[in-house]
């Protein structure tokens, strides 16, 4: 069986479209059906059922998916090794990251990592704290950073930079001349707040909790996917949110954005690099000591 041919398996498996496998393996769709009836034959199984345009992986599929990931990962660290015989870094690095880092934090560390390892491919898929742990248990990233309190078994957690989530509202509301507010106060004031399986909606539950509040208690006016969605609501409502310092640093340098305190309620949290027990290394190890040589701490 060809290596490419397993791959195309792969890259459908993991799709399940064979349109969007094309794209990404730079072939056309007639090719990628070739190769999996190639497959399905040689195998003399059926690797995917069909209903009209979608698909779905066979018993027989899930098999050749689990095989083929453990094959690809040995293929990565078998590139790494070798390279680093030679102090030379090569291969397919694969990176997930919650959307706060991934837009915030990651993108210069990516910049400078990429021009001293130019062999090194580097992807980045952005999605919520659980999206990335699912990713990281189903094998299809190799790194994952995130921002969450989740505690899972299945991985190692590595702390990488501190944070912290502030207040904010826009320059002009109310709260403002105040400064400083009260939970009270802070129970009845209209808030935005991230989606459920955000890291930052898990890390804000888990500071109010010894205050006796729980999210269901907040005034909340709209909960939103995205850091960037709540910046451009709270520029246009007299709303406020709780944010990465991170991720306001601009707006506050412009006066555009101000952070409001609450009594008696300080919100600090690790980001943190996760990997599956078992596999720490490799390239993973070492764009993690890059990141931590970036001077953030």
């Amino acid at each position: 069986m060809s290596d490419f041919r397993l791959k195309v398996f792969y890259t459908v498996a993991k799709r399940l479209n064979f349109t969007k496998a094309a794209a990404e393996l730079f072939i056309t769709q007639p090719a990628v059906t070739k190769h999996i009836h190639e497959l399905e034959k040689q195998f003399g199984v059926k690797l995917f059922e069909r209903n009209g345009s979608r698909i779905s992986l066979t018993p027989a599929g899930e098999l050749l998916l689990q095989h083929a990931t453990k094959i690809f990962a040995a293929y990565r660290d078998m590139d790494y090794e070798m390279a680093s015989l030679s102090h030379r870094y090569s291969g397919m690095f694969r990176i997930g990251a919650s959307t706060t880092i991934a837009q915030y934090v990651l993108p210069s560390i990516l910049a400078q990592f990429n021009k001293r390892y130019a062999d090194i491919r580097l992807e980045m898929g952005i999605s919520n704290t659980e999206q990335v742990e699912q990713a990281l248990a189903a094998d299809t990233i190799d790194l994952g950073v995130i921002e969450g309190h989740t505690k899972n078994n299945l991985f190692k957690y590595t702390r990488f930079i501190k944070d912290e989530l502030v207040l904010v509202v826009k320059a002009g509301h109310p709260l403002v001349r105040k400064q400083a507010i009260t939970i009270n106060e802070l129970v009845k004031q209209p808030l935005l707040l991230r989606e459920p399986g955000s890291g930052t909606l898990e890390v804000l539950s888990h500071a109010l909790k010894p205050k006796g509040i729980s999210l269901s208690d907040l005034n909340i006016e709209m909960q939103l996917g995205s850091t960037e969605s709540m910046k451009l609501y709270i520029q246009n409502a007299d709303v406020a949110a709780f944010l990465s310092v991170h991720s306001i640093f601009h707006e506050l340098q412009q006066n555009r954005f101000s952070i409001i305190d609450v009594n008696g309620l300080s919100i600090e949290r690790y980001f943190y690099f996760i990997q599956k027990k078992g596999q720490e290394g490799g390239l993973s190890e070492l764009f993690a000591d890059f990141a931590f040589s970036y001077n953030f701490r």
